[in-house]
């Protein structure tokens, strides 16, 4: 047995580089390529933000996720306000209502008191924003400079939310893609807070809960919700590219659609970036069935934050397998996955 598994893995790099904890190819690779043949053959769920596991009859979801942003504050949040709002997004975008979080704390000995405090506090306000309670956790410390300051970890338990059914293989040609708002603000403003692009912006994190918007798609569209997605690392790009990989569709992006600060178009501009790759913690995409595409979009721009949703796209059959961004001047260009690492320590 052991052989045969052995025999499945595809992953042969030789070390793991910062390109592989980026999500974009190289972490498909990884993922694929070694952890899901040792670790999930067993499994026959699709590999996504959550789980979905059926316990004495209830079907709850579970998630878990790991935070190493830095800095540990920026415009906008911090590393505890986005440890909670990451994990109750993932779960809200597998349409899964967040319950209770398990938390836990790996330490650089060093660290201020008050910084630490800080984040507890940013955490707990974040979770009583979120309606999800801290159930528990776990502290470790390491030596001095082995963590930038804190990582932080955690698993999130929810219940499905009714009425709606995320899977990639029920994603149908003429489906629409929504999108919740701007993108590359979380990327961008961890960058120039670091210091790495030198001038100056009015540009925060948009780190926040999707699941009031989440709850409100799903309550005016419901059966008509195929797909959702947060775009984190890699992305919308790509979220959108592991879409049409998995449902062997096309997604037609209407690139002019698509809202992008100036500030963010700029500093990609200035780095040869793609804001498509920039990395999102207050968003998500969503594919809906065509006749509930208006009425899922009025919904999400009724809810609080959802101003700017948009209809960006829409399933087509070709190119099978990729994203094609188009303009309204006629130009069209393939969008691939994100390649690399551009910006390390966003999240």
């Amino acid at each position: 047995m052991a052989t045969a598994v052995t025999s499945k893995i595809r992953f042969h790099e030789p070390q793991i580089e910062m390109a592989h904890g980026a999500g974009g190819k190289a972490s498909r690779r990884l993922i694929e390529g070694l952890f899901v043949p040792l670790l999930c053959e067993s499994s026959s769920g699709i590999l996504g933000d959550a789980a979905h596991i059926q316990m004495d009859g209830v079907l709850v979801g579970i998630t878990t996720d790991s935070f190493v942003v830095k800095p540990l504050s920026f415009p906008g949040g911090s590393i505890g306000e986005l440890a909670i709002n990451g994990t109750v997004n993932d779960l809200a975008v597998s349409g899964v209502k967040a319950e209770a979080i398990v938390v836990t704390f790996v330490l650089e000995a060093g660290l201020p008191t008050e910084i630490l405090e800080a984040e507890v506090r940013a955490m707990a306000k974040a979770a009583k924003d979120a309606g999800v309670i801290i159930a528990g956790g776990d502290t470790k410390v390491v030596e001095h400079g082995k963590a930038d300051g804190m990582y932080i970890s955690t698993a999130g338990i929810g219940r499905t939310i009714p009425g709606v059914n995320i899977n990639p293989a029920s994603v149908r040609p003429g489906d629409k893609v929504l999108l919740s708002g701007p993108v590359g603000d979380h990327g961008i403003t961890i960058l120039l807070a670091r210091g790495d692009l030198d001038f100056e912006a009015d540009l925060t994190s948009d780190t926040r809960s999707v699941l009031p918007l989440v709850e409100a798609l799903v309550a005016a569209a419901g059966p008509g919700v195929r797909w959702m997605r947060d775009p984190t690392r890699g992305g919308m790009a790509t979220s959108l590219n592991e879409l049409a990989r998995d449902c062997r569709l096309g997604v037609a992006l209407y690139e002019d659609d698509v809202p992008v600060r100036e500030t963010v178009r700029g500093a990609c501009e200035l780095l040869g970036l793609d804001p498509f790759h920039i990395a999102n913690e207050g968003q998500f995409l969503a594919v809906v069935a065509p006749e509930h595409a208006e009425a899922g979009l009025a919904a999400l721009r009724a809810a609080p934050g959802g101003d700017n949703a948009c209809l960006i796209g829409e399933i087509r059959e070709q190119p099978a397998g990729s994203v094609l961004a188009l303009t309204r001047y006629g130009a069209s260009r393939i969008v691939d996955m994100l390649v690399g690492d551009p910006l390390p320590r966003i999240c």
